[in-house]
């Protein structure tokens, strides 16, 4: 089976497309999936003008997010313009997850909706309590504006967070 991106016969390692489906992935040589992790060579993607059309959604996904960073370039631009996605394979592309910039107290990336444990004792004002070192908190909130703050439910009452107080679970 060839390389999804490039089309060599070399050995392939499978490459998960964040954004989309989970576990959506697309088989790639080492040559592909190290320029996608670092500096790609413009001359090696040209062979995206095949591999646009794939028939599978992931392929084309990472086609289409390649042909954007090579953008700069007239033959990429021309082919990003030829290329036609329906909406939710658009919807995919565009969808590239990006750290917030929240972490935990052990510098763990959070993201919305993940568990924290609260490492020690928070008094909470306006609230009367005191949000006990252990305690779970699941489904948490990011602040976007503010990394260092989350938001999430402790003895069902919402509070903000500081993320230098929580482990990520």
């Amino acid at each position: 089976m060839p390389c999804a991106l490039c089309a060599t016969d070399t050995a392939l390692t499978p490459y998960l497309v964040a954004g989309g489906p989970e576990g959506a992935s697309v088989s790639l040589c080492a040559i592909c999936a190290d320029q996608i992790a670092g500096t790609p060579e413009p001359e090696h993607w040209r062979c995206l003008a095949s591999s646009m059309w794939a028939e599978d959604a992931p392929t084309q996904v990472m086609a289409a997010r390649m042909l954007a960073r090579l953008s700069d370039h007239d033959w990429a631009r021309d082919l990003a313009d030829q290329l036609w996605l329906d909406d939710e394979t658009r919807a995919w592309v565009d969808n590239i997850p990006r750290d917030s910039g929240h972490r935990d107290s052990n510098g763990v990336p959070l993201a919305q909706g993940d568990t924290v444990v609260l490492i020690k004792d928070l008094p909470v004002k306006g609230a009367n309590f005191t949000a006990k070192r252990g305690t779970a908190v699941r489904g948490i909130s990011l602040v976007l504006d503010n990394p260092a703050h989350i938001e999430g439910r402790v003895e069902g009452q919402r509070i903000v967070i500081l993320t230098e107080f929580v482990k990520k679970r």
